[in-house]
């Protein structure tokens, strides 16, 4: 039961990632607004294509036009979503219910609370038409589904590590990349909500830097209709582009002085390769963010960005939770 409990959490795992990557997808491609209503599109379980079922929607939502193609991004996001919901309920009920001494019923209750919340900020990306903040919210809460579930899979099957005397401050600098890393996801994430990404051109800094102001950070989205492609004006989305890239410096630098602790302070060879892992990845990440601006901004490498920001928090999680292994004695 043990190994295919693993399997399962695996399998979710994986099938968080490709959530979190149709989402993208979605967001990229415009396609949020794709279907207007929630769960279904158009009042169905898939996109209307007969005509009797498109004369019914045009009479339902009569200000939408229907695209078959961003509806249908849109509701294989859903569809992937809506399994990942089902797999996480599945995990929740057998953990709860397992007789294993440390399952990790907490762990599981608090994805399963999470998957909830995804669905709600879901219903509200769609019914709010793309509302900035709630665009943000669900990017950063599949990153908390995928985080959770990496989590669930290491509890479940924990990495044999010994006990290490620097182990407590090199977790304490974990814990802080990962606190600057998901304030530079949601940077990313406000930066996709407000379509700011093409307002920010050249390298390393914007082509028109001069406009670049921290009073025009504070500037929010005002009341609209319809958030779709951006109602904040050209130099707010170029200081959120700039922000984003400027932060990206601060989590490298920061990745990096928590790698060089790790091998100076700790001597396991897993702890080692799992900070190299993430230091590795965040010098992909930049490096890529550049190639992006370089080519303006082309979807599938964008897409790419995203999927690698999702590993390198994963393997940052990863490389936290074994030096919290390591911090404690094991009699």
């Amino acid at each position: 039961m043990s190994n295919v409990l693993q399997r399962t959490i695996t399998f979710a795992c994986m099938l968080a990632i490709c959530v979190v990557v149709l989402g993208a997808y979605t967001r990229l491609s415009n396609a949020g607004l794709g279907c207007p209503d929630w769960p279904g599109c158009y009042g169905f379980l898939t996109v209307p294509n007969e005509m009797h079922e498109i004369t019914a929607a045009q009479l339902k939502y009569p200000s939408s036009t229907i695209e078959p193609r961003k509806a249908w991004i849109e509701m294989i996001h859903r569809y992937f979503a809506g399994c990942l919901a089902l797999v996480v309920l599945l995990l929740f009920f057998v953990i709860v219910r397992s007789k294993q001494k440390h399952a990790p019923k907490i762990l599981a209750g608090a994805l399963l609370m999470m998957i909830a919340i995804q669905a709600l900020l879901g219903m509200w990306t769609v019914t709010m038409n793309l509302q900035p903040f709630v665009v943000m919210g669900h990017l950063l809460g599949g990153f908390t589904v995928l985080s959770l579930l990496t989590l669930l899979y290491l509890r479940w099957s924990p990495p044999l590590v010994e006990y290490e005397d620097h182990a407590a401050l090199c977790f304490k600098a974990g814990i802080v990349c990962t606190c600057i890393l998901v304030l530079q996801i949601a940077l990313g994430g406000w930066l996709a909500a407000n379509y700011a990404a093409p307002h920010c051109t050249g390298l390393p800094l914007c082509s028109n830097s001069e406009l670049f102001s921290w009073q025009s950070l504070l500037r929010l989205p005002e009341k609209s209709s319809t958030y779709e492609y951006g109602v904040l004006p050209f130099d707010t989305r170029l200081s959120i582009h700039l922000m984003h890239r400027i932060w990206a410096s601060v989590t490298l630098l920061s990745i990096v002085a928590m790698a060089v602790l790790v091998h100076i302070k700790i001597a396991q060879p897993i702890i080692r390769k799992g900070a190299n892992q993430v230091l590795a990845l965040v010098l992909l990440q930049v490096f890529i963010g550049g190639v992006i601006v370089y080519f303006k901004f082309p979807i599938l490498l964008t897409l790419f960005h995203n999927f690698m920001a999702a590993l390198l928090l994963l393997a940052l999680v990863r490389t936290c939770f074994l030096l919290s292994r390591a911090r404690q004695v094991w009699i």
